[in-house]
């Protein structure tokens, strides 16, 4: 009885081992598909253009209170204090309202993030696609993305699926240079 207990133990290690090692893993630089992706460089391109004219609009606000503050300093000493009051009052409300565009455009969900989820998101999105359609097509256990946060000491060109994931969307890509990349200190 023991011994069958010990030798069902051994077993279970065995197949635990075994499972462990036959995982297999992949790595995809997603910056580098995107940076390969024309629809990409467009879509930064739009966005950038938006983000320029959006801060323009928000620079030309800004300029025109400084206006208003520098005639108000002019102004002053020949103003009543209700008059005073008044156009502070004004600058006062130019600069808040100028404030909420700033936060309406570039704040954390604002315009800006809005846009490129836009026109971003679904570019991603197809490279999500690819790659599950490349782990369950190469049956993968994990796939890890080298653009991101993960960081690799060392990766074997291999392993990389970069360019697979390019032609899965039909994008050439071209193959990357080099045996091995080392994380530089």
């Amino acid at each position: 009885m023991k011994i069958m207990k010990n030798l069902y133990a051994l077993l279970i290690c065995v197949g635990v081992y075994y499972g462990a090692v036959a995982q297999r893993f992949a790595y995809v630089d997603s910056q580098y598909i995107l940076n390969k992706i024309p629809e990409y460089k467009t879509a930064q391109d739009a966005l950038n253009q938006q983000s320029v004219q959006w801060q323009k609009e928000i620079e030309a606000k800004y300029s025109e209170i400084d206006q208003l503050y520098k005639s108000y300093k002019a102004d002053e000493v020949l103003l009543t204090q209700d008059m005073k009051e008044k156009r502070q009052a004004e600058i006062e409300q130019k600069e808040q309202a100028v404030k909420d565009l700033q936060k309406q455009r570039f704040g954390v969900n604002g315009d800006l993030f809005k846009k490129r989820q836009e026109l971003v998101k679904p570019i991603q999105d197809k490279i999500y696609d690819a790659v599950q359609d490349l782990a369950e097509k190469d049956n993968l256990a994990v796939i890890f993305d080298k653009s991101s946060d993960l960081t690799m000491l060392y990766t074997n060109p291999k392993y990389d699926k970069s360019d697979e994931i390019l032609k899965a969307m039909g994008y050439g890509g071209k193959e990357k240079e080099g045996k091995g990349s080392k994380k530089q200190h």
